[in-house]
């Protein structure tokens, strides 16, 4: 029996970014850039008028002219208008090209407006004099072009998205998601949509597996295989050749139904290890097949199912996204503040529930949920994360700072 930190060694020492495809921006949200996005251009690629009024020669505003003539009006999106006439002044909106004549926009709010007998409009400025510039966003005051906007690495979301669609990134290049297969084992399940007999349950964990990796960025599908060492020899080769990892629940203990350990063995995936000295979990089993699939086989209590998940297998799947750069969030546990006091004595790691908020400080504070074993799925549902209490220690006072995984935000 390993320890908690070997473990996840030899689980990390597994990992291989997963290869890079090409996909529609619009289909690219939630997923991992495998390019630089630079930009084409400057930001902004012009003096962009950053507010609704006139734009006016500062100079003349400067010599003491506080009316001016209006000569054009200017929109958003058209070319700059010609002021050949710099004691005149152009009505502008925001978002449009300064003139180049001109260096200072007014806001309708400093304005009065008249139009004289002849039609031709007029704009006072009521205001104190501005300074030159002012309400001029100048152009390359972002970003200029060439510049690292959205380095390798990064989970691609809203904003990230919209400013590779300003550059014009029709399609980048992303991670493939990683492909997995959770299968659930054992005759005492039968599908939901069964109505299960007093001996029976529904296979529950095979849809909180799936869901958990697919919040994860994997495609998934799942399977079922009774505890038949046949059924499994004849299953379980196509998922280690056709997935990225298989992760299944249960049969992994020492019981005499509990086949999976040697059938993987004699499919030709090495053993990594086979028990942890954690609660709860132990029995947790890890390996791959050479050329093919890790395989993740957790234990049948849900709680164990769900913490091991959680603990080993996410940081996985997010780690293979991942071309380079620090660990991406979730894959490493943050750290909490025990709110009080929990005494475990058995020296092994404790995943222990709890809930955890952040209080008027900032800090993460864990209070302990209260759950009725490795089988007390419902306890999940009042949870938010799990500290991990190292096995050194039997006390851990209020106040004790441990690391956190969180499965819920």
């Amino acid at each position: 029996m390993i320890s908690v930190a070997e473990a996840a060694r030899l689980v990390a020492a597994t990992i291989r970014p997963l290869p890079p495809e090409y996909l529609s921006l619009r289909l690219a949200a939630g997923r991992v850039l495998r390019e630089d996005l630079r930009a084409d251009r400057d930001f902004p690629p012009f003096n962009r008028v950053a507010m609704d009024g006139i734009a006016l020669c500062y100079a003349a505003l400067a010599a003491g002219q506080t009316e001016f003539r209006i000569d054009n009006t200017q929109f958003a999106g058209q070319p700059p208008v010609r002021v050949p006439d710099v004691t005149a002044a152009v009505e502008i909106m925001t978002g449009a090209m300064l003139p180049a004549e001109l260096d200072t926009v007014v806001r309708y709010e400093d304005l009065t407006f008249r139009t004289d007998a002849a039609g031709q409009r007029w704009a006072r400025v009521e205001a104190a004099s501005p300074k030159a510039g002012h309400n001029i966003h100048p152009q390359a005051a972002d970003r200029r072009q060439g510049d690292l906007l959205v380095p390798a690495g990064t989970c691609l979301g809203p904003a990230e998205l919209a400013v590779a669609a300003t550059i014009g990134a029709v399609t980048v290049a992303v991670t493939r998601q990683p492909r997995v297969a959770v299968v659930s084992t054992g005759d005492e399940l039968v599908p939901i949509t069964q109505v299960p007999a007093a001996h029976q349950i529904r296979r529950s964990n095979a849809i909180m597996l799936q869901a958990a990796a697919e919040t994860a960025g994997a495609i998934t599908e799942t399977f079922h295989f009774d505890d038949d060492p046949a059924a499994l020899r004849q299953g379980l080769p196509a998922l280690l050749t056709g997935f990225d990892a298989v992760v299944l629940s249960g049969g992994v203990s020492m019981g005499k139904a509990d086949f999976l350990p040697q059938v993987l063995r004699e499919l030709g995936v090495e053993q990594l290890f086979h028990e942890v000295r954690q609660r709860p979990g132990k029995p947790f089993w890890f390996g791959q097949r050479p050329g093919g699939a890790v395989v993740f086989a957790l234990p049948g209590n849900p709680v164990s199912s769900f913490v091991n998940f959680y603990r080993y297998a996410r940081p996985w799947l997010l780690a293979v996204q991942q071309p380079t750069g620090p660990a991406p969030a979730g894959a490493t546990p943050t750290t909490a503040v025990l709110t009080q006091p929990v005494d475990f004595k058995p020296p092994v790691t404790h995943f222990l529930l709890v809930r955890l908020v952040a209080d008027s400080n900032g800090r993460l504070l864990a209070t302990p949920e209260r759950a009725g074993g490795s089988g007390d799925m419902a306890s999940l549902l009042t949870s938010s994360g799990f500290l991990e209490l190292p096995p050194e220690m039997e006390h851990f006072p209020a106040g004790t700072v441990l690391p956190a995984w969180r499965f819920r935000e």
